[in-house]
């Protein structure tokens, strides 16, 4: 099977996954898939944004389920909780809005939303339009990056699998940098 047929049969199901743990390169893959034809933009927009939201009420009945213990059992998420539970009692609903958004605060931000007694079908709802909003925005700066490329190389499918493994690989190193603490202690 050649890769982009793999990409056709399990391109969407990557940008689902991948938005439910990482996010922006699945999406970005995604988009300059979408522009080579071998994914429809409005499926790989909604495939992201259902991956990230169902990752995000993962993450949300944790914090509803654990509630303060979370931080106790694990002392590294105690910081991002307490600037996000700062947030939420000043600005609630933009706030969960723009989880998605917010870096540094995408896996403890819907915990502290758990946390703080925000009912489950509000969270779900806000929750929901921004994920949302993020897939489409993320997935459009893929589409216009492949565009971009066919405009400048002649012959943008001559160079499409090594454009694709660029965009992982500086997305891996980039998930590596922000986990590096974790790979650090190992």
């Amino acid at each position: 099977m050649s890769i982009p047929s793999l990409i056709e049969h399990f391109g969407y199901l990557a940008v689902f996954a991948g938005s439910m743990l990482e996010g922006e390169t699945f999406l970005l893959l995604g988009g300059f898939a979408a522009h080579q034809g071998y994914l429809s933009f409005p499926l790989a927009v909604l495939a992201g944004a259902g991956g990230g939201l169902l990752g995000d009420q993962i993450y949300y009945r944790l914090g509803r389920h654990f509630g303060p213990r979370l931080p106790e059992r694990f002392p590294r998420l105690a910081p991002g909780i307490e600037k996000m539970e700062n947030l939420l009692r000043r600005h609630a609903d933009p706030v969960v809005l723009s989880l998605r958004f917010l870096y540094g605060l995408r896996t403890v931000g819907p915990m502290a939303v758990g946390m703080s007694g925000i009912p489950p079908l509000r969270f779900l709802l806000l929750d929901g339009l921004g994920a949302l909003l993020w897939a489409a925005a993320t997935t459009t700066a893929g589409y216009l990056f492949g565009q971009t490329l066919a405009w400048l190389l002649a012959d943008l499918r001559r160079h499409e699998l090594a454009i694709m493994a660029g965009v992982a690989l500086i997305g891996a190193l980039a998930w590596m940098l922000r986990h590096r603490r974790h790979f650090l202690k190992r």
